[in-house]
Formats: structure tokens, sequence, C-alpha cells
């Protein structure tokens, strides 16, 4: 499969025939908009739930249909045919995709809590279907026989593979356990993300005294009262604990007392006791993952979850971890220290708390390398910043990017590029940069439609979809990025191109701590001072970034290393002790953290990245995962380096064998495998600490 249930929001794009008198519901009709892209503009929310039935209906007749084929199971009749079905409740999935994630309301949030049972017995009624798995598994047996390509070898393992780890091998009694822990799991991680959301959007830091904006860029204190003024408290200042509000606060107010303040609101979301609390919700996702694991022949949901990722076994990461920690922490405390010493230098009598750091940090920069976030946004507006990565994109491989004013949009604000190469089309990006009360936080990336081979073996196009959370335009000043939001900009490109230049025939995933390696490496490019000089212009005169200011970027490349390392670290580090627990034992969060925490020897001025009830990545598809962004720096770091070796970062032989060895295979071969052919060698930890500035510390 990879799995039916997955391919529910990955399916090919295949016309749904209908007659125009049943044109009423969008979904039930062909897409005539440019490039199938849905019809946002026509679709209204009463079209989901009947479309999401008739959807479920119709995959099962589609199912039903594989079973009920009298012929001997071959690849073709089997698992070729399971990959084209579903393809109504694929489009609904694809519509609400970007709506769900960035632009939710009461009713769509109804909705899914509303659809969640019934997706889960869906999935589970084809994943568990026994009649289905004889047949895979008749494939699979026979597959010397079938003459199939390695992907077609590597689709049909992937799917023989996620039967068992689904359950089908189960007694009646333990299959209707699974679907129960299923359908409990599906319903409780939509609650939580819900709840984060109502969390995030629910603090405010509403300032009416000048005095306490002391310490605040003229351009932080225009952001903060243009939001008062839009939420009708005119005249005041207003902040959030979206990240364009909050990071500036946290970095430049004088106000201790304030900056603890904002600092608990966003520390504590989940965590208040009230109707968006996510302690017990957490506590019982992580007890059905035990029982789950446990149900299916695992010691724990992280040995579950890592036998089909890089890293096979939580020794493994754990002591991949222990590795960076060791190297890490000694920074961190140094950063500590030096910042305590500048308290005490400038008489603060007080020992440095969490909510002093990136002020400290950002004073101790200043001193140290005559650098500010403030002096470097003005060359890195938004646009600017796409232009960079474009200009990147198209010197490594070919690809064009124009703008589209004729394509429907799920919201106002979201940008869509035309990509070509050679004059040929390439696929769609649309680009979603700014918050809003209705998108959660951070940054992702989502492949509305994948690039794959329909039926007919028609080549089928990818729709992609990056989403952000950078500061708004205020008057006549754009969107301006700190470089830290640069990198993320070209962090989530990354992803756009793995999808953008995937050419295979049947649609995969890619493990978990492989999938960071093409956005990772995107990094790299964006502070190379040949790229700079393309793309960071001063958004008022257009004068090119000087020399002297690229120079302390790059001198200031590696300042506050061990803190960013050891917060990250901290977060994998509870993320595995969680899922890790091989009983399904009660726990308190609270406790569990502290002492997951102490067991670590994280130092009291640092806080995990993602505290329990705000940590959404392991609510979704991270959890046992969230290492991958580290373990896959290994790679990303030691990839660029085979560009720097040659002397071009551009190097046209080297980005053609990372397209054609990573990006253009997506998930059809074994990840070590392609690496391997794209470096020449397993991947080691060192390039990963040089980048860093950990080596020799």
């Amino acid at each position: 499969m990879k799995k039916l249930f997955i391919m529910l929001l990955i399916a090919s794009i295949g016309a749904v025939s209908c007659k125009k008198e049943t044109c009423e519901n969008p979904f039930y009709c062909d897409w005539d908009t440019p490039f199938e892209v849905p019809p946002f503009d026509l679709i209204k929310f009463e079209h989901f739930k009947p479309a999401y039935l008739k959807g479920m209906e119709e995959q099962m007749a589609e199912v039903n249909t594989i079973i009920n084929n009298t012929e001997e199971p071959t690849f073709d009749n089997t698992v070729r045919a399971m990959q084209f079905t579903g393809q109504l409740l694929a489009k609904v999935q694809r519509a609400m995709g970007p709506l769900s994630g960035a632009n939710t309301n009461d009713s769509i949030q109804a909705l899914q809590r509303d659809m969640s049972p019934l997706f889960s017995k869906h999935n589970d009624d084809i994943s568990l279907n026994e009649k289905l798995f004889e047949r895979v598994k008749s494939v699979y047996e026979n597959r010397d026989r079938f003459n199939l390509t390695p992907e077609e070898s590597k689709l049909l393992e992937d799917e023989y593979l996620d039967f068992i780890r689904s359950g089908i091998g189960l007694s009646p009694e333990d299959k209707d356990k699974l679907r129960q822990l299923n359908s409990e799991q599906s319903l409780l991680s939509i609650k939580f993300g819900q709840n984060l959301l109502a969390e995030t959007n629910g603090f405010t830091l509403v300032i009416d005294n000048e005095q306490d904006l002391s310490g605040l860029p003229e351009g932080v204190r225009a952001q903060a009262a243009a939001a008062a003024n839009e939420k009708g408290v005119e005249g005041k200042w207003l902040f959030t604990l979206q990240n364009p509000s909050y990071i500036p606060f946290m970095t430049y107010a004088d106000n201790r007392a304030l900056r603890e303040k904002i600092f608990r609101g966003y520390m504590m979301r989940g965590n208040n006791g009230n109707e968006n609390d996510n302690n017990q919700i957490l506590a019982d996702i992580i007890r059905l993952r035990v029982e789950k694991a446990r149900l299916l022949g695992y010691e724990s949901h992280a040995d579950y979850v890592l036998e089909r990722n890089m890293a096979k076994e939580p020794e493994i990461v754990l002591n991949f971890l222990a590795q960076i920690w060791e190297a890490a922490l000694p920074v961190a405390k140094a950063e500590a220290a030096a910042q305590q010493e500048m308290i005490d230098r400038e008489g603060g009598k007080f020992n440095l708390e969490p909510w002093d750091w990136f002020y400290y940090t950002e004073k101790i920069r200043k001193e140290k390398y005559d650098l500010s976030d403030e002096e470097t946004k003005p060359y890195f507006s938004a646009k600017n910043v796409t232009d960079g990565m474009f200009y990147v994109a198209n010197r490594l491989y070919g690809l064009e990017f124009s703008e589209r004013n004729d394509i429907p949009l799920y919201h106002p604000d979201v940008k869509t590029f035309e990509v070509k190469r050679d004059q040929k089309h390439v696929g769609i990006l649309m680009i979603d940069y700014h918050p809003r009360a209705s998108k959660r936080g951070g940054a992702w990336c989502s492949g509305i439609r994948p690039q794959r081979l329909d039926e007919k073996g028609k080549f089928v196009t990818p729709l992609v979809s990056m989403v952000t959370n950078f500061t708004p335009p205020s008057g006549d000043t754009p969107s301006l990025l700190t470089p830290d939001e640069a990198s993320t900009l070209f962090h989530e490109f990354g992803h756009a191109l793995h999808s953008l230049l995937s050419n295979t025939e049947y649609t995969s995933g890619v493990s978990r701590d492989f999938v960071e390696l093409p956005s990772q490496i995107m990094e790299h490019w964006v502070f190379e001072p040949e790229v700079l000089k393309v793309y960071a212009k001063h958004y008022q005169t257009g004068e090119i970034i000087p020399d002297a200011l690229i120079e302390k970027i790059e001198n200031a490349g590696k300042f506050n290393a061990g803190f960013t390392t050891v917060e990250y670290l901290a977060a994998s580090s509870l993320d595995m002790e969680y899922h890790s627990l091989t009983e399904p034992a009660e726990i308190n969060i609270g406790e569990f953290e502290k002492n997951a925490m102490d067991k670590y020897g994280l130092i009291k001025e640092i806080i995990p990245r993602y505290r329990s009830t705000y940590f959404n990545h392991i609510i979704g598809g991270y959890a046992a995962g969230y290492y991958s962004y580290i373990w896959c720096e290994q790679l990303d770091a030691d990839a660029f380096k085979a560009f720097k070796e040659t002397g071009d970062i551009f190097n046209p032989e080297v980005a053609a064998r990372f397209e054609k060895e990573i990006l253009a295979r997506k998930g059809s071969k074994d990840e070590l495998e392609m690496w391997i052919a794209f470096r020449g060698r397993e991947p080691g930890i060192e390039a990963l600490l040089e980048n860093r500035g950990l080596l020799n510390k």
C-alpha cells in the first residue's frame, strides 16, 4: 500500500466523471481550473462531508473489485491497481489539507472531529482486510515471476510490510482492539492540535505605557501598534505568541517582567488547566501508542517507528543524540556563563533565566560581532529572499518560476508560481507567508498533489504548498525577515523541490530521518556570499548587501550554537523518552518531562524547544522521529561539502547527481543506497559537528 490511508492524501488527480446535473458539488466534477488545482473559489464547506462519505464508499467498492478479481494475483491487477483507488476521496483531502492547517475555522475543526472515527474505521477496513492481504501476499511470495522494476519491487515490499505492521496477523479480538486504539488516537491527535491553536491565539500582551516598549526597534513597535488597531485597542501595542511578534519582544524588550510574562504565556500553552489543556490528551496518546506497539509485537512505539527508518533501532538514535549532546552542552554552559557575566557587569542583581536568553544573546552578539537582526532585516525582504531561492534553484536545476494570478487560492495571502524547465511545465508552487488566527504556527511544506504516473502512464505534475509565519507588511514596509527566517524559507523550499523534481512511477513515502535532507541542504546556500550578492538588496535603496555586513554574518554564523543545539536535542530526547516506554502506564506529563530533562542534565536556563503540551510534531508524523532533523544534518552538511570540494557551489555535475539519486527518486529506493549512490560512502557525524561549530570546543 504505502499505506492506502496515506494514499487518501496523495493519490493522483484522476478525474471523476459526472453528469452535468450532478455537479452541484465540485468534488464530483472534472476540475477545469489551470493545472487542475482545487477550485477553492467554488468549494463550500457543505460540499466536504458528503464528498468524504461518497469517496470512502467508492474506494471500498474499488478495493472489493480488486479482491473479487478471479484472475491470479499479479503486480498489475493487485498492487498497481491499489494505487489508483480512492481518487475522489483524495480530491477532497487535497482541498481540505490547506484549509485545516492554514485557514481553519470552528466548522472545519468540528468536521475534523466528526470525521475522525469514520476515517479511522475506513483505513482499518482496508489495512485489516484479509482477502486483500492474501492477494498482496501471493504477489509478494511469487515476486520473482513478475519481472518487476526496482521501483515496483520496493513498492511491493512496502505494501506487504505495511499490512504486517498494520496488524493483519492479529486475532479477530486483537484486531477489534487495534481498531479502537486507532480511532481513539486519531481523535485525540486532532484535539491536541486544535487546543494548541486556541492556546496560541488566546494569549495577548497589551501594552499601554510607551516606556514598556524600551529597547524594541521602531519596526517592531509599528507592527505591535498595527496589531492593536486590528483588534480594536487603538493607541496601544499588542504582542502575541506568534513568532514574528514573540521572538522580537523576547530579543529586544528591556522590561524583564514583561519578557517573563510573555515567555510564560508561550511555554505554558496547553498546560493551563483549562478547556484547552493537553496534559491528559498527551498522556492518553502515549499510553495508546504503547498499547498498540505491544499489541503488534514491538517493545515500544519507538521500536515500531524506527524499524522503517534509516536509524532502525532506538539505541542507535539515543547514542547518536548523546554524542552531539556531549559536544554541545559545555558550549551552552559557556554561553550561559557569558550572559551571567554581562548581567553582573551591568549591575543586574538576578540570575539568568530562560526569559533572559534571547535578550542577552542579542546584546552579546552586538558586542562581539557588531551585528543584530535589525541591521540585516532591510536586506532580507520576503520577496528578495524568495527571488534568492528561485535563483539557486535555477542555477542548480534549471528551474524557472513565474507568478500566476489565474489560479484559485485557499486564502488571498497566497502567492502562486508556475514552475518550468526548458519551457516545459514542471509543477505549481503556492507560498503562504504570514500568520493569522486561522493558521497554526510554524512552517511546513505539503504536497497537495504529488508527482506520479496516472492509470494510463501519463505524467502527473505536482502541486506543492509552502506555509510560513513571517512578519506581514506594514504600511510602506514590506515583510522583512531575520536571517533565521530566511533559512526557514529556503528550508521549506527544499521540501518543495523534492516534490517538484520527483520522477517516479508511483507515490511512496520517504523515511522520516531522510526526508529533511532535501530541505536542510538548501539552507547552506542562504548566506553564501555569491548568493547574497544576487538577492540581498536593501528594500528602500536597492543597495546590494555590503561586504562588511556579509563578513559579520559569516563571523557570527555559529554564534549561540550551544543553545540552538541543546534546546533541539532536549526536545528530541524528550520525544524518545516518551516513545521508548514499554508499559502502557498512566503518566504525569509535567513530572515525566522534568525527570527526563534532569536525566540528561539540561541546564535551568534552557527549556526544550518544544515542551510536552505544545509539542505538535510528535502528535503527527514526528513521533519517535524528531531526532530526524539533526540526523539528516549529517547528510546535508556532507552533501553540501560535495559541492564545496569542487570549488563551485553550483557545480552542475554534483547538482545533477543530487537530483538523480536523491530528489528524483523520492521514496522509490532504499535511502542508504540512495545516499551512497550520491556520495560514494556512508555518512558520518563529523560534517554535522563542523557545520554547527562544535568540533574541538
